[in-house]
């Protein structure tokens, strides 16, 4: 593996799950590849806690574009790879991400997901997840987007909205180069659409998609979302 990933991770108070997410980091840091967190003005020991781990953090303002933007300036490597904090990336994600884009006309791609939590829609609404991004070449953040930083660089990066900043960035890049597809899965939790209710969840996400596409501001969509 000759090419080395930056991954971005933005976060907001995830004290509780950063020690399980350090643990599955540490193998990328170890084969060289450069881990960045990207603070957005967290309340609570995030900060600390990251320092203590010996991880690199950014400051940010509260804001997941202006987080992963902030991360890639930092990056230094080829590729970057942008991961929720609570995302978990497959076996050897690293290579296959090298691997997918070794080809000088793939710049950029995603994995499959699949949702944990124990209501049976998180499976159907993972796959389903896949299945539309790979008939649309749009990509969501969960899925764990990496591109060629160069080309990242090029494009001007995230879009400044509030929400559907994944779609806006995939519009564009679909218009350049199809995405690669992996076909394995990220694992990203399902907490959020536990707690607001699953099929209230998939219906509000529906709708707000609906609501972009038709060109309703993000900011006003945002609203909507909390």
């Amino acid at each position: 593996m000759t090419s080395k990933l930056s991954i971005v991770i933005p976060i907001y108070n995830e004290s509780q799950q950063l020690p399980e997410l350090f643990d599955h980091l540490s193998p990328y840091r170890e084969r060289g590849h450069q881990i960045i967190f990207v603070d957005g003005e967290s309340e609570d020991n995030s900060v600390e806690l990251i320092d203590q781990a010996g991880f690199v953090v950014v400051p940010s303002t509260r804001s997941r574009a202006a987080q992963m933007n902030n991360g890639a300036r930092q990056a230094t490597q080829d590729i970057l790879l942008f991961l929720h904090a609570d995302t978990r990336l497959p076996e050897n994600a690293d290579a296959l991400i090298v691997s997918a884009l070794s080809n000088p006309r793939q710049v950029w791609g995603r994995f499959d997901a699949h949702i944990t939590g124990d209501h049976f829609l998180l499976t159907v609404v993972g796959k389903m997840m896949s299945m539309r991004s790979r008939l649309t070449g749009i990509a969501t953040g969960d899925q764990g987007i990496f591109i060629k930083r160069t080309f990242f660089e090029n494009i001007g990066g995230y879009a400044s909205q509030p929400l559907m900043e994944d779609v806006e960035i995939s519009r564009r890049l679909v218009r350049l180069a199809k995405p690669v597809c992996l076909r394995e899965c990220v694992s990203t939790s399902g907490r959020r659409w536990i707690h607001r209710g699953v099929m209230k969840t998939i219906a509000l996400m529906w709708y707000l998609r609906f609501l972009y596409w038709r060109g309703v501001d993000p900011k006003e969509l945002a609203k909507k979302y909390r």
